[in-house]
C-alpha cells in the first residue's frame, strides 16, 4: 500500500511543479484552445486558453509507474492503451493548433487508431495476461463466452470510454475530476483483488495526475487537457476495465460518462428522426448551462454523481467476490 500513495503522491507533485511551466510555453507560442462557434456563448471567452494539458498529466504518470513499476503484463496492457490513446488525442489537438481551427483528425483516423488500440489490449490480456476471452457479468453472477467476438467488444469497450471522456470534457475541471473519481474506485478494486498490485500502482498515478492537474484546471482553467488528456484517461479507464474483468460494471462505475454519451445519441437520434430536440444542447452539461445553472454548480453536482455511481459499482464488485 505504501509504494501505491508514494506513486499517486509523486503523479500528483510532479504535475503541479511542472504544471506553470508548461502553461507558460504554451502561452508564448500561442497553443491555444478554439470554440466551436455552436457552443454555449459564454465559453468564447475561453478561447485562447492553452490546452493540450494532457502532455503534463501522462508525464506525470509516467515517471512514477516506469520507476516503481514490476512490469506486470495487465499493467504493461493499461499503461499502453493510455499512451496510445493519449498519443490519438494528441495528433488530434495539433491538428487543431496548426490549422486553427475545432476540429482535428478525421472519424476515420480515429476509427483505425481505435481498432489499433482494442487489438493490442485484447492481444496482451488473453496471451500475456492470461485472461480469459469472457465477459463476467457480476451483477447475474455468470460468464459469456465471446470467443472470437471478444476482439469487438473490447473495441467497443475502448471506443465507448474514450469517447463518453471526451464528450465530458466541456466544463472546467469536469472530466478531470470525474475521471479521478472513476480511477479512484479501481485503485479499491485492484488493491482488493490478489495479484494485481501493479494495476494498483498505475490507477494511483492516474488519481494523483488528475487531481494535480485539477490545480490548474478548475474553474477558471488556466490550462485544458484537450483530447491528449481525454482521450488518454479514457483509454486508461477502459483498459483497467477489460484487465480487471469490469466490463459490464463500467457501465455503473463511470455513469457520468455513460449519461454525457448518451444524451448526445438521444438529441441526435431524435432530431435527426423527429426534427426535434431533447435537449437545449448536448452533451448535457450544456443543457444545465443554458438553463443558467453556473459552470462550477453543475461541475460539483456532476462530481457528486460521478462518487454516487464509482461508490455503487464498487459495492457490487465487493458483493461479487464474497
Amino acid at each position: 500500500m505504501g509504494e501505491v500513495l508514494i506513486a499517486g503522491m509523486a503523479s500528483l507533485l510532479i504535475c503541479i511543479f511542472l504544471s506553470p511551466t508548461f502553461i507558460a510555453w504554451l502561452r508564448v507560442r500561442s497553443f491555444g484552445q478554439h470554440i466551436r462557434e455552436e457552443g454555449p456563448e459564454g465559453h468564447h471567452e475561453k478561447a485562447g486558453t492553452p490546452t493540450m494539458g494532457g502532455v503534463i498529466i501522462f508525464t506525470a504518470v509516467s515517471i512514477p509507474f516506469l520507476l516503481l513499476s514490476d512490469y506486470d503484463w495487465r499493467s504493461v496492457g493499461v499503461y499502453g492503451a493510455a499512451m496510445l490513446s493519449a498519443l490519438m488525442g494528441f495528433a488530434d489537438d495539433w491538428t487543431k493548433i496548426a490549422k486553427r481551427r475545432s476540429l482535428g483528425i478525421s472519424g476515420k483516423t480515429k476509427l483505425v487508431g481505435q481498432i489499433v488500440i482494442a487489438l493490442g489490449l485484447w492481444y496482451v490480456a488473453t496471451e500475456k495476461a492470461g485472461l480469459s476471452d469472457t465477459l463476467r457479468l457480476r451483477t447475474l453472477d455468470a460468464t459469456i463466452d465471446l470467443g472470437v467476438l471478444y476482439p469487438l467488444f473490447i473495441y467497443l469497450v475502448v471506443a465507448g470510454t474514450t469517447n463518453a471522456v471526451n464528450l465530458t470534457d466541456g466544463l472546467d475541471g469536469l472530466a478531470a475530476g470525474c475521471a479521478a473519481i472513476v480511477l479512484l474506485a479501481y485503485i479499491g478494486i485492484t488493491f482488493i483483488s490478489s495479484g494485481q498490485d501493479d494495476l494498483s500502482l498505475l490507477a494511483a498515478c492516474l488519481v494523483g495526475a488528475c487531481v494535480g492537474f485539477l490545480w490548474f484546471n478548475a474553474f477558471p482553467a488556466t490550462i485544458f487537457m484537450g483530447d491528449t488528456g481525454s482521450l488518454g484517461l479514457g483509454g486508461a479507464i477502459a483498459g483497467l476495465a477489460v484487465m480487471t474483468k469490469t466490463e459490464e460494471l463500467l457501465i455503473l462505475l463511470g455513469g457520468i460518462f455513460v449519461v454525457e454519451a448518451l444524451s448526445v445519441l438521444i438529441q441526435v437520434f431524435s432530431f435527426q428522426t423527429f426534427r426535434k430536440r431533447v435537449f437545449l444542447m448536448a452533451p448535457i452539461h450544456h443543457h444545465f448551462e443554458i438553463l443558467g445553472w453556473s459552470e462550477t454548480k453543475i461541475i460539483l453536482r456532476f462530481w457528486i454523481l460521478a462518487a454516487v455511481c464509482a461508490a455503487s459499482g464498487f459495492t457490487l464488485y465487493q458483493a461479487s467476490i464474497s
